[in-house]
């Protein structure tokens, strides 16, 4: 593993301040998730998956103070990542996620990596749900792409954020595999 060089924090660090600011356990399992899912797109794109996994581990750290409110949301993450010495790059990220609050759209490839990896973690733990036996290693990644067209199913999870993964050229089928394999990693501490 290489050095993290970029970033005040190692990735122990990172989960005990997110931990501080995040209570409630389905927000941390959805940062886990989607710290998994990131990494997992960094390999792939030939990217950092430390400097991208840390983006999904934080991209939420402020959802608790803002409550959720999608004109704050990610504004108040810039404060509190600033301050505690995050690279730049992961900031921009983190704020570009929630395009309410960003109030730009996003260009670059880290900016719609974060916006699809972290809005797919709950279209796939909704999918994971409602089978039988609410475990990952039975989710299809075709299963997910045919929830992704069904807009009453998990109503909350923007399916446009989704699909910005085609942007930076990985196709839904593939993207909602790879996704589905990186949390099949942590399922255990998914509960899934």
């Amino acid at each position: 593993m290489k050095t993290l060089i970029y970033y005040t924090m190692n990735r122990n660090q990172s989960f005990e301040t997110l931990k501080q600011y995040v209570k409630q356990e389905n927000m941390i399992k959805h940062s886990l998730a989607s710290e998994a899912v990131m990494q997992a797109l960094a390999i792939k794109l030939g990217q950092d998956a430390d400097k991208w996994g840390l983006a999904g581990l934080l991209h939420d750290i402020d959802v608790e103070i803002t409550n959720a409110d999608p004109y704050t949301h990610g504004q108040k993450a810039i404060e509190i990542l600033t301050q505690l010495g995050i690279d730049s790059e992961v900031i921009d990220a983190i704020s570009m996620h929630n395009e309410c609050s960003a109030k730009q759209e996003r260009t670059t490839v880290f900016q719609h990596a974060l916006a699809a990896g972290e809005t797919i973690t709950g279209l796939i733990t909704a999918t994971t749900l409602v089978y039988p036996e609410k475990k990952l290693a039975f989710v299809k990644p075709k299963s997910v792409v045919k929830r992704m067209k069904e807009k009453n199913f998990a109503a909350s999870v923007k399916r446009e954020n989704i699909l910005e993964c085609e942007l930076i050229g990985v196709p839904i089928a593939e993207f909602a595999e790879l996704s589905i394999d990186a949390m099949k990693t942590i399922s255990s501490e998914l509960g899934l």
